[in-house]
């Protein structure tokens, strides 16, 4: 089995992204021992405080998101990082090439329950001349993306990592090495599943009410096949499910949701997520557009996601003409 950096070396990859990519994974392997620990080492729990986003923090929330600013901060190629758990970016090295944009633990809410969550993660080239405290520095669309992923941590630690050349997964081994587990990564085209919060449905826009509700008709309605729902409220585990056997998932447009339609964070999740999916031969749009054409105006801008497999997400988009949803003041 090749390591993780053996097979971007192979792969000829960057050499400054690949020494980023091996710092990120120090990060991301001591998140993971924490997790091991479960209540040993005291981190399950609410802390007191609210991100930015207005939710209640879990203790693991606070203590990832300061490990990899740690150990990101810390590396001479970082000009800066950007986390959904800060209010603003945190400059780096001035001379950095690299800007890391973050979500320290997607799912946190599973924490206690022992389900799985996960860091993603995503890359972009840091403009030159520019205050990267200041967050007009990290706006820059998923097109713009040097390399995204995650580290699932789940009953195994898995990498999966895009560099733009296709979708690649990593097993965290015994020796704390990322060995190469699956490569070239394909969702399938078709599927008969899906994954969406049905207790939402009553604040949705009719499409995709229209849409969900042919699903759930199975063989008999329009779809003319039976569907399976699967729901496990963290993105990582989800996508996980997309890139390893196909379906789609989706976190639509919500009449409640503040600003912008959706509850999703264009940059932490939205960006990096679509550039995975997308490498592996699958759509990821706010059913409307792909994601990753989007332009952001807020380092925190909410974006609705349907993302999966190439045919559905694209029956899906057919339910949805017309102009977007107006924005919810």
């Amino acid at each position: 089995m090749q390591l993780l950096s053996q097979f971007l070396r192979r792969n000829e990859t960057d050499e400054q992204l690949s020494d980023l990519i091996a710092t990120l994974m120090v990060a991301c392997k001591e998140i993971a021992l924490k997790l091991r620990q479960g209540a040993l080492a005291g981190i399950h729990g609410s802390t007191d405080n609210t991100n930015v986003q207005g939710e209640t923090q879990k203790k693991l929330d606070v203590i990832s998101n300061e490990i990899l600013k740690t150990v990101l901060l810390n590396h001479s190629l970082v000009a800066g990082v950007a986390s959904e758990e800060e209010s603003n970016p945190v400059p780096g090295n001035k001379d950095g090439r690299f800007l890391v944009i973050f979500d320290p633990l997607d799912g946190s809410s599973n924490i206690d329950i022992n389900v799985s969550v996960g860091t993603i993660f995503s890359i972009l080239e840091a403009p030159a001349g520019e205050d990267f405290a200041n967050e007009a520095a990290y706006l820059q669309s998923g097109r713009k993306q040097l390399a995204s992923g995650y580290v699932l941590y789940g009953p195994s630690a898995t990498l999966v990592l895009t560099t733009g050349h296709g979708v690649n997964m990593f097993t965290l081994s015994h020796t704390g090495d990322f060995l190469l587990s699956r490569e070239n990564v394909l969702i399938p085209e078709e599927t008969k599943e899906f994954a969406i919060n049905m207790s939402n449905r009553r604040f949705w826009e009719p499409a995709m009410r229209n849409y969900v509700d042919d699903l759930l008709e199975g063989a008999e309605g329009p779809r003319g096949k039976n569907f399976n729902m699967r729901w496990v409220a963290s993105m990582v585990a989800e996508v996980h499910r997309v890139l390893t056997r196909g379906g789609i998932f989706t976190y639509p447009w919500d009449e409640r949701a503040p600003k912008k339609p959706g509850k999703l964070r264009l940059m932490y999740e939205g960006n990096p997520m679509s550039m995975l999916v997308e490498q592996a031969g699958g759509l990821a749009t706010n059913c409307y557009r792909d994601i990753m054409d989007v332009e952001p105006d807020d380092i925190h801008e909410r974006v609705s996601v349907a993302l999966g497999s190439k045919k559905e997400v694209e029956a899906l988009m057919s339910y949805h003409t017309g102009e977007e949803p107006t924005q919810v003041d």
